[in-house]
């Protein structure tokens, strides 16, 4: 992975975000009106996803994109881009500040870097293979706590519609965990795991636009990514668990009790 890249994919990452910042200060008149916020935040989705493929593809023709807006573009047997433009749609259509730009590239089959940035927080993560992840800078590590009665645990249904598994999912965990919470954003939710703010995340039918820069920020923070049987993330959809490794094992039990 060359500085050129990280580079260009931090930028690329504060470019749409600052975008989104605007938008989410200046358009009061869409944005935080229920009846049509998710309309309003859906045409930001689109603008910022057009903004992000047209600048992948003149500074890197070659290259794969995956993005949540517009699906595949021109597949590269090395390189793939996979790109959610606003993660946390509905957080952002309310006017919640937990909204993120996620970008991730894939080289070879491995995921090389990721970038999350949430512009509203001024944080941006950024992990690269075997080199660590960062917060604004500052090295990473995944939380110490090794006892589910002192974890907390995050969560998100991801693109699961049954409510009656995710009730269960729940029930399983809620018992032997300090608390339990829910950010609306799978790339927030996952750098809280490797910032050491959560011991866990679990979610269910997540797709990989979503999770895949925070795997590789959970991964290079210490931590570790498996699917509820315990077999490594790939780039589909799935049910996932992100932990600090400490409490993955006695998770991956409840998760698989019912």
């Amino acid at each position: 992975m060359t500085d050129g890249l990280k580079n260009f994919a931090t930028q690329l990452a504060r470019q749409a975000g600052d975008i989104l910042r605007e938008a989410y200060r200046r358009d009061h008149d869409s944005i935080g009106l229920r009846s049509t916020a998710k309309e309003a935040a859906s045409s930001y989705d689109k603008l910022i996803d057009r903004l992000i493929i047209e600048e992948i593809s003149k500074a890197h023709p070659r290259h794969g994109l995956l993005t949540e807006e517009s699906g595949y573009h021109k597949v590269d047997d090395e390189w793939m881009w996979i790109v959610d433009s606003l993660d946390g749609t509905g957080n952002f259509s309310n006017h919640n500040p937990f909204f993120a730009v996620c970008i991730a590239l894939i080289y070879r089959g491995e995921l090389t870097l990721g970038v999350i940035y949430a512009p509203v927080l001024n944080e941006l993560y950024l992990a690269e293979k075997g080199k660590g992840a960062y917060l604004n800078g500052v090295k990473l590590g995944v939380s110490n706590i090794g006892e589910l009665q002192r974890s907390y645990i995050i969560y998100c249904e991801g693109g699961s519609k049954d409510r009656e598994r995710t009730g269960n999912l729940l029930q399983s965990i809620y018992p032997h965990v300090t608390d339990i919470r829910k950010l609306g954003s799978a790339g927030l939710e996952t750098a809280w795991v490797a910032s050491g703010r959560a011991e866990a995340y679990f979610t269910t039918a997540i797709e990989p636009w979503d999770v895949a820069a925070g795997v590789l920020l959970v991964a290079e923070a210490g931590g570790r990514i498996s699917d509820f049987t315990g077999n490594p993330w790939e780039p589909v959809q799935g049910d996932y668990l992100f932990t600090n490794g400490r409490v993955q094992h006695p998770l991956l039990e409840l998760l698989n009790r019912r």
